[in-house]
């Protein structure tokens, strides 16, 4: 299909690079691209463009320049937060996180289970919200990490991660937050936060794939993941990938430049694209509406249709959404997201993401309101559980405040 008309409304999955963060990187592949270690001039210059990537990084986090570690993507720099953590406090064995974490966070500690260590995954509301004294509850002397995503990738939901971070502290453990869908949508200042790790990827943000960070707060116990070379003061081991670390610096910098506007935009148009779905497809719920939520992000179920069957479909009027992670595609079991928020799982199988950037337009927006209903209208006519007619006396959802 040509791209010129795709609707891409799948932000939160991955984003398109920005057309200055891929002027910023184009001299690095083919006229800077001296490695960064070496002790001639040529390297050396490189090495003072990586250190101002490195400062924008940090001041979209509201961090210093030393405390930021580069990693090839969000699930690194997961794997590594949590592996370091275990490491910094060898005779404690027990995990504190969340039902309704990433992949990256999940299948980690699913694994460390299998080798001996205890989990404890707290629970969501109805909304998708985390109950803080659930976690008072969870951490133990044995607590070696706290590790709460900041924003849910497929609901957008936001949690309460600083005031998670003070109590984890409180209570003697470290604390980790999976940072990746938030950075560059909500303000982040983590100089007045308890956060000892964050996790962030670049191309969440325009910045290419193949490029993250791991915040690592000055003080905090840390041990390298990768072990190597002395690169990035021997925390991260490996030759710099200096163009696309070049392209996150810039990336951040338009990011803190242009998020209040930004945001107000996108949240324009997703509030456009739910109210008018909401208005024009009975049976229908926001999942997570009435939390505090990204601004560029909502989750909607449509009852008693399998939310793959409507990407198809979506997707053959060049529209691309998500059923959730990109990272749990081709699996037609209900989103874990949505079961641990006790969605019903007619509902639940038929949840579709919608996440935006501002490179969308009303007039897309427009095309998804206009082309959806229809697309679960025939759905549900060969449905065996729709008739036509209010299923089990259900009538659409209201949409909920937000």
């Amino acid at each position: 299909m040509n791209n010129d008309k795709v609707i891409y409304l799948d932000n939160n999955a991955t984003t398109r690079v920005a057309p200055e963060v891929a002027e910023e990187m184009r001299p690095f592949f083919t006229e800077l691209y001296g490695n960064p270690s070496s002790m001639h001039f040529f390297g050396g210059g490189v090495q003072k463009h990586l250190d101002s990537a490195r400062r924008k990084v940090a001041e979209l986090l509201g961090a210093s320049a030393e405390e930021i570690i580069f990693t090839s993507c969000g699930t690194e720099s997961d794997s590594t937060a949590i592996w370091s953590a275990l490491r910094a406090y060898p005779d404690k064995k027990h995990i504190v996180t969340t039902k309704v974490e990433h992949p990256g966070v999940l299948n980690v500690c699913k694994f460390l289970e299998a080798q001996g260590y205890r989990v404890t995954s707290l629970p969501v509301d109805g909304e998708g919200r985390l109950n803080l004294e659930d976690l008072k509850i969870a951490i133990t002397p044995d607590t070696a990490l706290v590790s709460i995503m900041w924003a849910n990738n497929e609901t957008g939901v936001v949690f309460p991660v600083e005031e998670a971070a003070r109590i984890s502290h409180a209570k003697g453990a470290l604390f980790h937050t999976d940072a990746v869908q938030a950075v560059g949508k909500i303000p982040i200042n983590l100089k007045d936060t308890k956060i000892d790790m964050l996790s962030l990827s670049g191309h969440k943000l325009h910045a290419p794939k193949g490029i993250g960070v791991l915040y690592v707060k000055k003080g905090a116990r840390f041990s390298p993941f990768m072990l190597g070379g002395h690169q990035e003061r021997g925390r991260r081991a490996g030759t710099e990938n200096v163009p696309y670390i070049i392209g996150l610096g810039k990336a951040a910098e338009l990011a803190l430049k242009n998020m209040e506007k930004e945001n107000a935009y996108v949240k324009a148009l997703r509030d456009r694209l739910q109210e008018g779905l909401v208005k024009a497809v009975r049976n229908v719920r926001v999942n997570g509406g009435g939390a505090e939520r990204l601004p560029n992000t909502t989750n909607i179920s449509f009852e008693y249709i399998e939310g793959e069957s409507i990407l198809i479909m979506l997707s053959e009027k060049g529209i691309c959404a998500s059923s959730g992670s990109a990272c749990t595609s081709g699996s037609l079991e209900p989103s874990h997201v949505m079961l641990s928020m006790g969605v019903p799982q007619t509902y639940a199988h038929g949840s579709i993401r919608f996440s935006f950037s501002v490179y969308n337009t009303e007039e897309e927006v427009d095309a998804v309101i206009r082309e959806l209903p229809a697309i679960i209208d025939r759905l549900r006519a060969i449905s065996p559980f729709a008739d036509g007619k209010p299923l089990f006396g259900m009538e659409a959802c209201a949409p909920h405040k937000h």
